[in-house]
C-alpha cells in the first residue's frame, strides 16, 4: 500500500480512518466474549490475563502487564477481582522478593478447560475461516509494533 493516496481523496472520510475501524471492531468482537466468559466470572481483560497464566505460572505482575498490555493501575484492581474469585494468588516471587508474583490456584487452573471451549465459539460466530482470521492477527500485530516503534 502507498504511504500516498490518489489525488481527490478524503483522508479525513471516517469509513477510511484506521482507528475507527480498529475501535468499531474491537468493540464489536469483545461484545462476543461477554456472553460466554460471563458464566466463568471473567471480564475480557480478566480473561487476557488468565490466557497467560495457563501459558506460564507464575508471572511477576510487571511481566504479566507486559504480556497483556495493561498499565500497573489497571492491572493491579483487576487482579484483586481474580483474587477473591479464588482465580489467582498474588505473594512475593521466590526468586525476586522485591517482586510481587501471581500464580493460579487450582480452580483457576481448573478454569482452563471451561475456557477452551471460548475461540471455536467465537470463530463460529464470526463465521470466518481460522486462516482469515489468523491473517488478521497477523496484520494487527505488525499494525500493534509499526505504532509503538519509536519515530
Amino acid at each position: 500500500m502507498s504511504k500516498t493516496s490518489p489525488a481527490g481523496t478524503d483522508l479525513l472520510a471516517l469509513d477510511r480512518q484506521v482507528c475507527y475501524a480498529l475501535a468499531v471492531a474491537s468493540r464489536n468482537v469483545i461484545a462476543l466474549y461477554r456472553p460466554l466468559l460471563e458464566p466463568m466470572g471473567l471480564t475480557h481483560p480478566q480473561y487476557l490475563v488468565m490466557l497467560a497464566l495457563w501459558e506460564e505460572t507464575p508471572l511477576t505482575v510487571g511481566e504479566l502487564g507486559r504480556r497483556v498490555s495493561l498499565e500497573p493501575g489497571t492491572l493491579s484492581p483487576l487482579l484483586k477481582r481474580l483474587e477473591t474469585n479464588g482465580y489467582i494468588t498474588r505473594g512475593r516471587d521466590p526468586r525476586d522478593e522485591r517482586a510481587l508474583a501471581v500464580s493460579l490456584t487450582a480452580v483457576g487452573a481448573k478454569l482452563r478447560s471451561r475456557a477452551e471451549k471460548v475461540p471455536p465459539a467465537i470463530i463460529d460466530r464470526l463465521g470466518m475461516e481460522l486462516s482469515e482470521l489468523e491473517d488478521l492477527r497477523d496484520g494487527l500485530t505488525r499494525l500493534i509494533a509499526a505504532a509503538r516503534s519509536p519515530q
